[in-house]
C-alpha cells in the first residue's frame, strides 16, 4: 500500500485489474460503486450467474483501497449486536437466525478462497472471545446463557481453558469454531481480477458525485470527468454514504486502528496460539484484539476509534498516533517475550456504524433500481461477502430462503452526528474508548 497520513498496511498491494478513470457517457445494466469486497462480491456473483449482463464497478478509488484493503483480516461469526442483546431486541427465533447466517458467511468466503485459489494466507482456527474485565466477565455469562437457550455451539472457555490456547491471563472467553484469518487485500485483489475475467469492466479514480433517476428510466450516475446510464446501480459504499446524501439513515464513520509486528520467537508464537491460528477478541465494546500472522509477526486492532467528522489534520493525525502507540504498548504486554518487540506497519480505516448495530442492506428509498449496503459495523470481512451475493440474487429475481433478516432493510436509524449534538457524541466515544483502555 501507498503509504500516507493513515498508515500503512501490513498488506502487499495486490495486483489488480486495469481500472482507467470513467470519461464521456457511459452505459450498462448494472454499476456497481464501490470496489469493496461487498461491490466486487456482487459484481462476481452476477457475472458468474448472468453472463450475459454488461456491469461495471467504479470506484473513487480502487479494488482494496477502503476498508477491504484496510482491514484485519478476522474472519469470524457476529453480525448486529450481541446474541443476548439480539435475544432482546429482535427475539430468539430471529437471533438465532442472525446467528447461523453470520457463520454461513464465513463459510462462504472460505469457499470462495478455495474457488478463487488465492495465495490470501488464509489460515482455519477458531476464534475467541475473552476477558480480563469484570464487566466483560458479565457480558460473557449472558451470551453463553443466549447461545445455550439458542442450541448454538459456541462452548465457554474457563481462564484456564484460554490460556492453555493462547498463553494470556483472561479470566474466560467463548470459543467461535468457524473461523479464520487471511489477507484481506489479496482476497479483494483476487475478487477484483476474478470479475475482470468474468467481462466486468472497472472504472477508477472516479468518485461519485450525484446519482438521479433517469428520465427513460434506470438511472444517472455522475462523476467528475463522465456520466453513467444504469438499468440497475449497487452503491457498496459503506461510510460513504453521508457525503453522498443517501437516504439510508445514518451510517457513521468512525476511524479504527490497527498495527502489526516482527515476528515473535516460535516458543512465544506457539504459547499465543499461532501455529493454531486463534483469533482473540475482547468482550468489551472497542477493546482490542490480536491474531497470528504467517510469518510469525502479530496483527492488532480496536482500543479505541475516532469520529474524524469535523476534526482537523492535526487532531487527527494526533488521535491517530496516541491509538497507534497505545496498540504497541498493548500487544506487548501480552507475553513476556513480547516485551521489546518492534511494530512494523501502523494503520487506519473507516468503518460504517449504525445506531442499532446492524448492517444495510437493501433498495434506496425513492431511487428505483438502487441498492444500498454498508454499515457492517465492524464486522464486515464475512458479511460484506454474503451482502454482495444477496444483492446480487435480488438484482436477478431469485427470492431469498426463509424471513428476511433484521439488516434487510433499507435505512438505519437516524443518530445525531451533525449539529450541537456532535460534541456528546464525540465525548461518549472517548470516554468509552478510555474505559476499554483502562481494563484491557
Amino acid at each position: 500500500m501507498t503509504p500516507s497520513a493513515s498508515g500503512t498496511p501490513a498488506w502487499e498491494q495486490p495486483d489488480l485489474p486495469a481500472r482507467p478513470p470513467l470519461h464521456g457517457t457511459v452505459t450498462a445494466d448494472v454499476a456497481v460503486v464501490g470496489a469493496g469486497l461487498a461491490g466486487l462480491a456482487c459484481a462476481y456473483h452476477l457475472a458468474e450467474r448472468d453472463p450475459g449482463r454488461e456491469i461495471v464497478v467504479i470506484d473513487a478509488e480502487g479494488p482494496a483501497a477502503g476498508a477491504s484493503g484496510r482491514g484485519t483480516g478476522l474472519l469470524g461469526p457476529r453480525a448486529g449486536p450481541a446474541i443476548d442483546r439480539a435475544v432482546r431486541r429482535h427475539g430468539p427465533w430471529a437471533a438465532r437466525r442472525m446467528h447461523l447466517a453470520s457463520e454461513r458467511a464465513v463459510k462462504e468466503v472460505l469457499d470462495l478462497c478455495g474457488r478463487l485459489d488465492v495465495p490470501c494466507g488464509l489460515r482455519p482456527g477458531a476464534q475467541i472471545m475473552a476477558t480480563r474485565a469484570p464487566a466483560g466477565l458479565a457480558s460473557l455469562g449472558r451470551q453463553a446463557g443466549a447461545y445455550r437457550a439458542l442450541g448454538l455451539d459456541v462452548p465457554e472457555l474457563s481462564g484456564a481453558q484460554v490460556r492453555a490456547r493462547v498463553g494470556v491471563p483472561y479470566t474466560a472467553g467463548l470459543l467461535h469454531r468457524t473461523a479464520a484469518t487471511l489477507d484481506p487485500a489479496a482476497l479483494t485483489g483476487a475478487l477484483a481480477r476474478a470479475c475482470a475475467a468474468k467481462g466486468v469492466r472497472f472504472h477508477g479514480r472516479s468518485p461519485l458525485l450525484a446519482l438521479r433517476a433517469g428520465e427513460r428510466g434506470g438511472c444517472e450516475l455522475d462523476f467528475p470527468h463522465g456520466r453513467l446510464h444504469t438499468g440497475r446501480a449497487v452503491l457498496a459504499v459503506n461510510s460513504a454514504a453521508p457525503s453522498l446524501g443517501l437516504p439510508v439513515g445514518t451510517i457513521m464513520p468512525l476511524e479504527v486502528y490497527a498495527v502489526a509486528t516482527a515476528p515473535v520467537s516460535d516458543a512465544a508464537y506457539e504459547e499465543l496460539g499461532g501455529f493454531d491460528g486463534y483469533a482473540v477478541v475482547d468482550a468489551l465494546p472497542m477493546a482490542p484484539y490480536f491474531r497470528p500472522l504467517p510469518d510469525g509477526g502479530l496483527v492488532a486492532g480496536g482500543g479505541t476509534v475516532t469520529l474524524p467528522a469535523g476534526l482537523g489534520a492535526p487532531r487527527l493525525r494526533a488521535a491517530r498516533e496516541r491509538a497507534w502507540a497505545w496498540l504497541g504498548r498493548w500487544v506487548r504486554s501480552l507475553h513476556p517475550e513480547l516485551a521489546h518487540l518492534p511494530v512494523t506497519h501502523r494503520w487506519s480505516g473507516r468503518v460504517g456504524m449504525t445506531g442499532d448495530g446492524l448492517p444495510v442492506v437493501g433498495p434506496v428509498h425513492g431511487l428505483p433500481g438502487v441498492w444500498y449496503i454498508g454499515g457492517c459495523c465492524g464486522h464486515g470481512l464475512a458479511m460484506s461477502v454474503a451482502h454482495g451475493a444477496h444483492v446480487a440474487a435480488a438484482l436477478l429475481g431469485e427470492a431469498a430462503p426463509g424471513d428476511p433478516l433484521p439488516w434487510h432493510r433499507s435505512a438505519a436509524p437516524r443518530m445525531p452526528v451533525h449539529g450541537p449534538a456532535r460534541p456528546l457524541l464525540r465525548t461518549y466515544l472517548d470516554a468509552l474508548g478510555r474505559s476499554t483502555r483502562r481494563t484491557c
